[in-house]
């Protein structure tokens, strides 16, 4: 998959945040890599901690079956820790800040 890597732009609603993602790095790697700070915890697609829904876009899964039920899928609900894009995406992420501004400093 390495020859085949592609990269999208991902805008985060409704902070206004963009950044690209490589389909080869999970989202939440890609924002982390950018320089965004999302809620996050486990990493592996258990905790739900970085819940968040996709407006616009596609993305595939690094796993089988991720912590989001058959109707929170439907409803456009994902967990970037284990979604990986396959186009551009917009998401509602309200939580979502660069990295270092006061905004969500309570999480580390």
């Amino acid at each position: 998959m390495k020859n085949a890597s592609e990269s999208f732009l991902v805008d985060i609603q409704p902070g206004g945040l963009r950044f690209s993602a490589d389909n080869s790095l999970s989202l939440l790697a890609a924002a982390e890599r950018a320089g965004i700070r999302m809620p996050s915890s486990c990493r592996n697609g258990t905790c739900r901690t970085c819940l968040c829904r996709v407006v616009s876009g596609q993305i595939r899964y690094a796993i089988e079956w991720p912590g989001v039920s058959a109707d929170e899928k439907k409803d456009g609900y994902i967990l970037p820790c284990v979604a990986y894009p396959l186009s551009p995406l917009v998401i509602d992420a309200p939580l979502a800040a660069v990295a270092g501004s006061s905004r969500n400093q309570s999480q580390s």
